[in-house]
């Protein structure tokens, strides 16, 4: 049998990519005007845009520990080998609590052959490690092979973004109050990263058009051979504006594939409307 590969849906994949994948993944949670939701299965971003744009303020939480105990044990049950390969530990307690539910489940399971893998990644940077996970465990590759993938891959995942106000990412507590004032001055885009897991804004640069010229830049800068790899774009409510950053990246950088998705809601409940997301290996594997 094919290594099963389990994902949780802050790798904002569209909907559809589970089922034709054979993925199973677990929805985080979003709290909307008082109502708690299952990102991807009982809410769409474009709710959650639309509520930050009234006012409220949505809150997330992670991956029901009853959801991970019931899927855990039945591939125990069925003798399948799986990788879960979840979102970054440090913008969420989903990873600390599926690695809990595993050891408990592995104690009356113990030779259960099933891997946690802390990504430290989010979004579609997330998403393109388990894009390519499925692929291969498509083609019957050893679990060995699959893991080994998904570690370079972490490792090696650049995440560049951009969102319209920081302050979206202060009031979740993901960015600093101060990156946020300075980030509301006089028309300032930011730019952010993610360093080992954590957002960490790099750059503040004046005007949008300048924005995407600098984040072009830095891919230059860092990334790996172009035409050998997929560059990930995530927006969240504004696909006009990654199309137009699609065609820049074609023709500058001239990629195997330009991939985009929509930001969901758990990630886009602390970004924001507006953000735009560039994700891309800094080395390719060998």
């Amino acid at each position: 049998m094919p290594v099963k590969i389990l994902a949780d849906s802050a790798c904002d994949l569209p909907k559809e990519f589970y089922t034709e994948h054979n993925v199973t993944f677990f929805p985080l949670k979003v709290q909307v005007q008082g109502q708690e939701y299952e990102d991807v299965k009982t809410i769409d971003p474009k709710t959650v845009y639309d509520a930050i744009r009234s006012g409220d303020v949505p809150k997330t939480s992670q991956v029901s520990p009853l959801l991970f105990e019931e899927v855990f044990t039945r591939m125990a049950e069925n003798n399948e080998d799986g990788i879960y390969i979840a979102f970054s530990s440090e913008l969420s307690g989903t990873y600390q609590t599926s690695v809990m539910i595993l050891d408990q489940v592995k104690e009356k399971y113990p030779n259960f052959n099933f891997t946690i893998v802390n990504t430290k990644c989010a979004s579609l940077g997330y998403g393109l490690v388990v894009r390519e996970a499925a692929r291969l465990a498509e083609e019957n590759i050893s679990k060995e092979e699959v893991l080994k993938d998904v570690l370079f891959r972490s490792e090696h995942m650049e995440h560049l973004f951009t969102v319209e106000d920081l302050d979206y990412l202060a009031k979740g507590g993901r960015v600093s109050k101060a990156s946020a004032f300075l980030g509301g001055l006089l028309n300032i885009k930011p730019i952010l990263n993610v360093e080992d897991g954590k957002l960490v804004p790099i750059e503040k640069i004046r005007g949008k058009k300048k924005v995407f010229r600098r984040i072009l830049d830095l891919m230059k800068e860092r990334g790996a051979d172009f035409k050998d790899q997929v560059v990930g774009i995530s927006h969240a409510d504004a696909y006009e504006t990654a199309l137009e950053v699609k065609a820049m990246f074609e023709e500058e950088l001239h990629p195997k594939e330009v991939y985009i998705t929509e930001i969901g809601s758990v990630i886009g409940a602390h970004t924001g409307p507006g953000t735009i997301a560039i994700f891309f290996l800094n080395k390719l594997p060998s």
